[in-house]
Formats: structure tokens, C-alpha cells, sequence
């Protein structure tokens, strides 16, 4: 089981927005030492608690900090942006890093309609019916290359010449994973966002796959929130945190920084908020627990990869979280070349 990283940028309380993004790329050279497989970044906006609102900036920050793992967007939100200047961006990340670029796309705004707005510049776009076109127009600007002695040809992505990266789609729904197998592409499931319908939506993904010019075969990605403590009580503070940070931002608190341990245990949670506490969508434990909790999130699903987010406050703790996970999925770093 491959393991790979989506990272949100979550700014800690007490650190700044450059802080938060220096432990981005922190992030990721130590995902590269320990053997993961890739790192993608997130797209969001309006949203003071997280600083990734650009992750073709970040990728190419990555990438550059980085030798061997693959860096990718998890994703781009496409409907926010024109799918000629995504193809140019990711043809440029390609030519300067070769086959180590993956463009992840969803069909989300990745923030509240008044922001969509913003960005999209007109009501007319603000809804999701367009993608599967969008998506499409994408695809072709990625694998046109015309040819230079023709004048005048159709509109065409530049840099020429160079081979795209491998497109996953971003879903968490059987209609995203029925289209992502239409169109022959990687699927990645959201098990964070909705946890329901994970094994129906990746089994119908494997079962109506058609090959395509991007993978030759299917490629399931599981994609969840893991706290993986020293041990269960330790994983018990993490987890109430990360249900502080997750319960501010359902309620659109979403500018508070990700709070500590510290902050977390001096909250008091209401009757309310205990409920949905409960219906937790993070694992959470010491190693054997989370070996076992993923261990039963992972049958039926036919996962080829896992891809773990983690909110943590203490950057060094969120580290250790990542090793503690390679160790159970026997991960072993790659030897340097």
C-alpha cells in the first residue's frame, strides 16, 4: 500500500501564514525521506486558518525542495479557473520537473458561493453542470501539440512539446467515480469530506474503468484524516483538537487558527457539538488502533495508494505521525540516487 500526504497549509495558532507554508515543504522532505509516494496540496480560499490558496505556487516550491516524490494538486478546483491557463501552469510545473507532476482536479469551489463568485466573476458559473466539458477542454490543451508549420492553428497550451502529467479526479460520490472511469483518468476519494459510499464509489471506479492515454490502468486513491499518536490517550488530546478545528470551521469560524492541545482541553464542548464530535471522520489512536481502524477503512475498497491529511499543531508531532503511519503500512525510504 503506497502512503502519500495532502496537506491543507493549516496555520497553527501562534504561527504565521509563512510559518505555516515553510512547514509545507518541512513536510514534504520528510515524507520524501520516510518513502511516501507523493504530496499534494489543497485549494482554498477565504479561509484565514489554512494558507493554501494557490497550490500550482506550492507545488512548484515542493518540487524544488524536493528530488524524488511526486507533487501534485489535490486539488486544482477547476470551475474557479480557465482550463487553458491550468493546462499552461501544469505544462510549465512539467517542463521543470519532469515526470514527478500529478494534476489533481475537483469539481468543488473549495469555499462559500460569495467567494466562488469572486473568482468566477459571473452567477452563470456557479455551478458544477460545466465540469465534465471543462474537464475535457483541460485534457485537450494537455495532450494537443500542433504543428509549428501550420499558421494560424487552433488555440493551443504552451510550453509545447512537453508530456502532461497524469490527471486524477477528485470526488466523493459514485457520479465522480463513474466519470473519472469514462474518461480513463485516476480517481481520488475524498473519505474525509464524505464518509459514506467509499467502497461503492471505488469499486464502481475499477469495475467501468476504460484505459485511456493517462493510466493504462485504474488507480484508486483513498484520501482521510489519520492522527497517529505515541498512544491512544496522546491520540485523545490530537483528536480533540482536531475536532475544535473541524466543529469552528462547519460553523464558519473558518479564520481561527488550528488550535493546540492547550486550547482544546480548556474548551468546552456543548451538547451540540458532543454529537457531532462522535461522528468523527478522522482516525485517531496509537499505532495499533490505527492500524486496525484503516485496516477496516481499506477493505472492499481495492485502495492502490492511501492518502493521509493530518491536522496537527505541533508541526514536529505531525511529522512523527507520518513516520508512525510508514511503519505500519511498511513503507521503507527509497535508497538516494
Amino acid at each position: 500500500m503506497r502512503l502519500s500526504v495532502l496537506d491543507l497549509s493549516p496555520i497553527p495558532s501562534g504561527a504565521t501564514a509563512a510559518e505555516a507554508l515553510r512547514n509545507t515543504v518541512d513536510l514534504a522532505r520528510h515524507a520524501e525521506a520516510i518513502g511516501l509516494h507523493r504530496v499534494w496540496l489543497a485549494e482554498h480560499h477565504n479561509a484565514a486558518a489554512l494558507a493554501s490558496s494557490s497550490p500550482e505556487v506550492l507545488i512548484a516550491a515542493v518540487a524544488a525542495a524536493t528530488s524524488r516524490i511526486r507533487v501534485g494538486s489535490g486539488g486544482i478546483m477547476l470551475p474557479n479557473h480557465s482550463p487553458l491557463k491550468v493546462a499552461e501552469t501544469f505544462r510549465v510545473l512539467a517542463a521543470l520537473y519532469g515526470d514527478r507532476i500529478d494534476l489533481g482536479v475537483g469539481r468543488a469551489a473549495g469555499t462559500d458561493a460569495k467567494t466562488a463568485l469572486a473568482l468566477r466573476r459571473s452567477r452563470d458559473l456557479l455551478g458544477a453542470e460545466a465540469f465534465p466539458a471543462q474537464l475535457g477542454e483541460l485534457m485537450t490543451f494537455l495532450t494537443y501539440d500542433p504543428d509549428p508549420a501550420t499558421r494560424f492553428g487552433p488555440i493551443k497550451a504552451v510550453p509545447a512539446g512537453v508530456a502532461p502529467p497524469p490527471i486524477f479526479l477528485l470526488g466523493a460520490s459514485v457520479e465522480s467515480a463513474s466519470l473519472a472511469a469514462e474518461l480513463g483518468v485516476g480517481f481520488a476519494f475524498a473519505h474525509h469530506i464524505a464518509p459514506e459510499h467509499h467502497v461503492a464509489a471505488m469499486l464502481a471506479y475499477r469495475e467501468a474503468f476504460r484505459p485511456s492515454r493517462w493510466p493504462p490502468a485504474p488507480h484508486a486513491i483513498l484520501a482521510t484524516s489519520v492522527l497517529c499518536a505515541a498512544d491512544d490517550a496522546a491520540a485523545e488530546d490530537l483528536s480533540r483538537a482536531a475536532d475544535l478545528s473541524w466543529l469552528r470551521f462547519g460553523q464558519g469560524l473558518r479564520d481561527l487558527p488550528l488550535p493546540s492541545v492547550a486550547e482544546a482541553r480548556a474548551y468546552r464542548f456543548d451538547a451540540d457539538e458532543e454529537v457531532l464530535r462522535r461522528a468523527r471522520r478522522h482516525v485517531a489512536g496509537g499505532p495499533a488502533r490505527v492500524e486496525a481502524e484503516l485496516a477496516k477503512l481499506l477493505t472492499g475498497t481495492a485502495a492502490d495508494e492511501l492518502m493521509v491529511t493530518s491536522a496537527i499543531h505541533d508541526h514536529e508531532e505531525r511529522k512523527r505521525s507520518y513516520s508512525r503511519l510508514a511503519e505500519i503500512l511498511g513503507v521503507a525510504p527509497r535508497p538516494r540516487v
